[in-house]
């Protein structure tokens, strides 16, 4: 009889022990969704509406530029890549390829293409930006783009001197 009871006393403990996987389907919606807005945004002229979607201590690694750290320091950077896009007549806009969940944390990748005013693509790139969940919300943490072109070519650079 104590056999049986062990033996069932072990079963209940295993079976707690299985777990489900969560699901994320309705996150990486909502990631997809965030993205989505990051552009809306960005094409609107509203730096402060992009730079609203990162978390306070959020990075952004744009090409060619330093880090912007904060999100004070990402709204200026916004500002300023708005004003030069405009000012070229370009703007851009981007596809989720991917999306993933894991706990609080979150990513959505993909590509991005920028187009001037007749609809000629000038620039194409991809981009990973990754996410975490806030009182309910997904706020940037870290973003970072790249283009698909090749870098310019370096300014002509005095060679070094040699003795």
């Amino acid at each position: 009889m104590f056999n049986r009871i062990l033996v069932l006393a072990a079963a209940l403990v295993l079976s707690g022990c299985t777990t489900t996987a969560p699901d994320t389907a309705a996150d990486e919606t909502a990631l997809r969704a965030a993205a989505a807005q990051w552009w809306d945004r960005h094409n609107a002229g509203d730096a402060d509406g992009v730079a609203a979607l990162h978390a306070e201590d959020a990075i952004v690694l744009a090409p060619g530029v330093p880090a912007a750290v904060g999100r004070p320091a990402i709204r200026e950077f916004m500002a300023g890549d708005i004003a030069a896009m405009k000012s070229a007549g370009v703007t851009s806009g981007g596809e989720v390829t991917s999306a993933g969940v894991s706990g609080d944390l979150g990513w959505a990748s993909g590509t991005y293409t920028v187009t001037d005013a007749s609809g000629t693509t000038v620039d194409t790139g991809k981009y990973l930006s990754v996410y975490r969940r806030a009182d309910g919300a997904w706020l940037l943490i870290r973003d970072i783009w790249n283009s698909d072109a090749a870098p310019a070519a370096a300014a002509n650079t005095p060679a070094p001197a040699t003795n």
